[in-house]
């Protein structure tokens, strides 16, 4: 009875319509990255309106080290989707709580890498030559106050990942919609009547991100009844660990690599000043409403073909890629539309200043228009991994940017102005695609796929079961 009742919970995606399927569960997971770019943005405009242009310069400029720094368990929480869903779709539900609890006891290992994080922040913050203005320091209290609190934000989206490939994209979206709700009312207490700065908005995201991470442990005890994530009673599996480990550690170096350069051309951005900065920490916070429902669907699609793997159903693998494909490019371009006249009025949230604003609107206008190239980038490569493959995706990303995104962002913005660095996007996103659309269609992953059926009803019929 208690495996009816958890089916009952998440959403079986191994049959029916891919285009009603992939709705259902991403758009729970739209309304969730709608929440976290919310209180994203809400941090932005509070800083950038109250404390000033470099304060709003500094809120943007550390992220990438910190993506960098956390990337081994942001790699790991996408795994932690893959292996689920697979379990899920195979019905081996004692797999999945397996699986759960063996990623748990890896979490734990973020406390010294967040001492690390808190130490080496300020000498990275100057390795990106950001200004030594007052947005250095400012950015440095920022990072360090983010990585102490780092644990959350990670709990809560290794949380996400276990619900998510259980097929429950709803409940996340609960808590993320609770963590904005919060750190709204701590953004503005802390920033503007107490003046605590970036502090006090670091503080707000880091409490309100805790709270939800404890709250989504709560939820998973209580609703899936073959789960229990205690903390003092983590059942740990050294093959589920290895597991993870090759399906997370290549998204780790790629997350890593990929900050790295974003760092790269982050330092190059801070090269033209403060204005510039915040002008194009602004936009990057207005792009990324055309970019969560993209990343929506791109989520949906990992666990929805993690699910049907996991039910050896290779046909609607590729039905699901081709309505994933429609779904996006769609949205990336009425979005764009919808957004590209209004770039002007949008900057304007976050800083009225003509510099800060012009550089906003100069990034918007030359991304815009590419992002169904993005779009068709995140649906093959979520799709990659959702069926095991995880280092193609990886080579499309880290190639696309470090073979043609940085060293093109350079030579635009050399020979052709800085504000034209920005279709350095563009050249790198199609780079990714050729790698990930010819691996696809002329790659050996699905013969490694029937290698791995092959070896799961060999461990059946031995009487094992992972």
């Amino acid at each position: 009875m208690a495996e009816l009742k958890t089916v009952k919970q998440g959403l079986d995606m191994t049959t029916g319509s891919p285009y009603g399927l992939l709705l259902k569960f991403s758009i729970p997971l739209f309304v969730g990255n709608l929440f976290q770019q919310l209180y994203n943005t809400v941090d932005s405009i509070i800083v950038g309106r109250f404390v000033g242009t470099k304060a709003l310069a500094a809120v943007g400029t550390g992220f990438p080290f910190m993506m960098a720094m956390l990337s081994i368990y942001i790699g790991i929480g996408i795994a932690t989707t893959v292996m689920i869903s697979q379990r899920f779709g195979a019905k081996n539900f004692a797999a999945a709580s397996k699986v759960a609890t063996t990623v748990y006891r890896v979490l734990f290992s973020v406390i010294p890498l967040a001492i690390i994080g808190f130490l080496a922040s300020g000498p990275v913050l100057k390795v990106l030559n950001v200004p030594d203005d007052g947005t250095l320091s400012m950015a440095t209290i920022y990072m360090q106050t983010i990585m102490v609190g780092s644990i959350g934000m990670i709990g809560f989206n290794i949380n996400a990942g276990i619900m998510q490939g259980l097929g429950d994209s709803i409940t996340p979206v609960r808590l993320l919609g609770l963590s904005t709700f919060l750190n709204i009312v701590l953004d503005i207490i802390f920033v503007v009547p107490m003046q605590l700065g970036v502090f006090g908005a670091a503080l707000a995201t880091i409490i309100s991100q805790f709270i939800s991470w404890v709250l989504g442990i709560r939820h998973i005890n209580r609703t899936y009844d073959y789960i229990n994530l205690k903390i003092n009673d983590l059942p740990f599996e050294m093959d589920l660990f290895k597991e993870a480990m090759r399906l997370g550690l290549p998204m780790a170096i790629q997350n890593v690599l990929f900050s790295v350069g974003v760092m790269v051309l982050y330092s190059l951005v801070n090269s033209f000043g403060s204005a510039f900065m915040a002008g194009f920490t602004g936009a990057n916070k207005i792009d990324a409403f055309v970019f969560m429902p993209l990343q929506s669907v791109a989520n949906a699609m990992t666990a929805y073909t993690g699910q049907n793997v996991g039910a050896r159903s290779m046909d609607r693998v590729r039905n699901g890629l081709h309505a994933g494909l429609v779904l996006t490019i769609v949205v990336s371009m009425v979005t764009a539309v919808i957004l590209y006249p209004l770039a002007d009025y949008a900057m304007r949230l976050f800083n009225t200043d003509p510099p800060v604003v012009a550089t906003g609107v100069a990034y918007l206008h030359r991304v815009l228009p590419f992002f169904p190239l993005l779009a068709t980038l995140f649906v093959y490569n979520s799709v990659l991994r959702g069926i095991g493959v995880v280092l193609v995706p990886m080579m499309s990303s880290v190639v696309g940017l470090w073979l043609a995104r940085i060293p093109s962002a350079y030579w635009l913005a050399n020979n052709f102005g800085k504000d034209n660095l920005f279709f350095a996007y563009a050249i790198g996103w199609v780079l990714g695609c050729i790698i990930s659309i010819t691996y696809f269609y002329y790659g050996s992953w699905e013969r490694k796929v029937f290698d791995r059926f092959q070896a799961e009803d060999s461990k059946k019929a031995s009487g094992l079961s992972t």
